[in-house]
């Protein structure tokens, strides 16, 4: 199994799940998706697990302050998509992709609960 886990490190949420990670001894590779950017495969393939409504942060700055137009032009999953791409700060921190041998599972946020599903994941595959 291997671990990503994207993010900015500087969010509050990032840091916990990063401490989470490391105080459980789980090695995580961290991906800065500000600095490494972001592609529309990968968001494409987390948009098959989870749901585009908890995939962007609705109640962050960044979309509180983007025009009420280009709010409105969210629609789909392309657009969603697009909108991630042109706007990373959308996407809810941090997500955490758990790849298996045969699939994977992702996460949305951070609470201590859904990290303890990463060691059941891993006894899994």
């Amino acid at each position: 199994m291997s671990i990503t886990l994207y993010g900015i490190p500087n969010c509050d949420q990032v840091k916990k799940a990063r401490t989470w990670l490391s105080e459980h001894h789980i090695d995580a590779h961290f991906h800065d998706f500000k600095k490494a950017g972001i592609t529309a495969e990968i968001i494409q393939s987390w948009l098959k697990k989870v749901d585009r409504q908890i995939l962007i942060n609705r109640k962050g700055t960044t979309w509180r302050n983007l025009p009420q137009a280009e709010q409105n032009a969210v629609i789909d999953d392309q657009s969603a998509i697009a909108c991630m791409i042109k706007y990373p700060s959308l996407i809810k921190r941090p997500v955490l992709v758990l790849h298996g041998k045969s699939t994977f599972d992702i996460l949305v946020g951070f609470s201590d609960d859904s990290y303890q599903s990463i060691a059941a994941f891993s006894d899994t595959e």
